[in-house]
């Protein structure tokens, strides 16, 4: 087996300015494009589930994480993307569902969400349990949340078929999952000191759990390099802000830093921050974004070309759907009426995405591209709603097929990142000689 994650890492510490795209969705039209993006670089791709997404109980997808192994899996050989360069993570893996539960229940739940990922094969785990639950104080403390960790850790280390392979990201000043639940009206980076209390503590709870080994397969710290979103607005990373941030690892040669919240970045700062050691870099909303955009390009096309009666309606459909599944929302989107319906619909936050999975959605697109497959969608058309397709149409790099142009749109999002991380020299670094 390939030590993708390792090469990157090693080349990463040895000088090279490389790094890695994390795409954190579970959506088959993200996947694809995630695979198409990789098989163009020559690089390998890293999908991980967020626990939100993917669980025991099978999370808003409905999908266990051997379910999500398999999708991803199924994706890659209709993609005839090798399976040898796919690497599984699962995100924010911890007690985040069942933080108003007490302790012994939560901590129970998050060890067997942990074996479920570890069992089936995933390879990066993030072991997130920065978060309070019942009784907690607020927040807990680098110690509460390091024993926790190592608690999730031993659970793993146990469950894996090959926990030597297995990699682990740890921290305690974690973004909120899906990118800030209200405005931002400040964001500041985590202070070096705290990040250092966080790396000792973790070290002394993996150490008391007789887990010490381990330490060097602690491949990432989560920290805030000062980047987020919200609904409306995008925090562009400043290195100078962070620059006493990026040293914190200057002795731990076997780690980087994972930058969550990142979509959105120009990539100009998404390769800054490659630089300055967050060489992995991770995007979810940003992805399902993106993918929104392009169907409601591909419905409006619809309404140009085929008959009222016959349409998907999908932007009705993604509507009622919400609707019906305020919990899903409401608790994000505050406001008017209108300006509640804006967000639902736009917002950078995209919590559109937990919709998606809904047979009446899925229905409604299979119409959509049933409609636009035959006739492809006409060049005018496209040029008005889909531009960057439309060009990439005439230079003949993209069929008019929408479920093509819908993936493509996808890999508009994905573009900056693999220029950021420098994707098309992984090639080199991930098959090299030993790797």
């Amino acid at each position: 087996m390939t030590d993708h994650l390792g090469a990157v890492l090693r080349a990463h510490r040895a000088g090279d300015a490389v790094g890695i795209a994390s795409v954190c969705s579970a959506h088959p039209l993200v996947l694809a494009a995630a695979m198409r993006q990789a098989a163009d670089d020559g690089s390998p791709v890293l999908i991980e589930a967020t626990s939100n997404q993917v669980d025991q109980f099978g999370g808003y997808t409905g999908m266990r994480p051997s379910d999500f192994r398999d999708l991803v899996h199924r994706i890659a050989a209709d993609e005839g993307f090798p399976i040898d360069r796919v690497v599984l993570g699962g995100d924010h893996l911890g007690p985040n569902t069942w933080r108003d539960e007490p302790e012994a229940t939560a901590m129970r739940h998050a060890e067997d969400l942990v074996r479920a990922f570890a069992a089936a094969g995933y390879l990066k785990l993030h072991l997130d349990c920065s978060m309070p639950l019942a009784g907690d104080a607020t927040p807990p403390t680098d110690e509460v949340a390091a024993a926790r960790a190592a608690r999730l850790l031993v659970a793993a280390e146990a469950a894996a078929p090959d926990p030597g392979a297995v990699r682990y990201v740890i921290g305690t000043e974690v973004p909120v999952p899906g990118g800030a639940s209200g405005t931002i009206d400040a964001l500041s980076p985590t202070p070096p000191a705290a990040a250092r209390r966080t790396l000792a503590a973790h070290r002394r709870a993996f150490e008391a759990a007789g887990a010490d080994a381990v330490w060097p397969r602690v491949m990432a710290l989560v920290v805030q390099p000062g980047v987020e979103f919200d609904h409306a607005r995008v925090v562009d990373y400043d290195p100078a802000r962070a620059r006493a941030l990026s040293h914190v690892l200057d002795d731990e040669p076997h780690a980087v830093f994972e930058a969550h919240s990142t979509d959105y970045q120009l990539e100009e700062r998404l390769a800054a921050l490659v630089r300055d050691h967050w060489a992995v870099l991770k995007v979810g909303p940003g992805l399902t974004f993106a993918l929104r955009e392009g169907l409601f390009a591909l419905a409006a096309i619809e309404d140009q070309l085929v008959p009222a009666g016959e349409r998907s309606d999908l932007l009705a459909v993604v509507e009622r759907v919400m609707l019906d599944e305020p919990d899903r929302w409401r608790r994000y989107y505050a406001g008017t009426p209108d300006e509640q319906r804006i967000a639902r619909r736009f917002s950078y936050s995209d919590r559109m995405r937990y919709s998606l999975p809904d047979p009446r959605i899925g229905a409604a697109v299979d119409r959509l591209l049933a409609n636009l497959a035959a006739p492809r969608v006409p060049e005018p058309l496209l040029s008005q709603y889909l531009p960057a397709q439309y060009a990439r149409v005439r230079r003949g790099l993209l069929t008019n097929d929408p479920r093509d142009l819908l993936i493509d749109r996808v890999r508009d999002a994905l573009r900056p990142y693999a220029a950021a991380t420098r994707a098309g020299d992984l090639a080199a670094v991930t098959t090299g000689p030993g790797r």
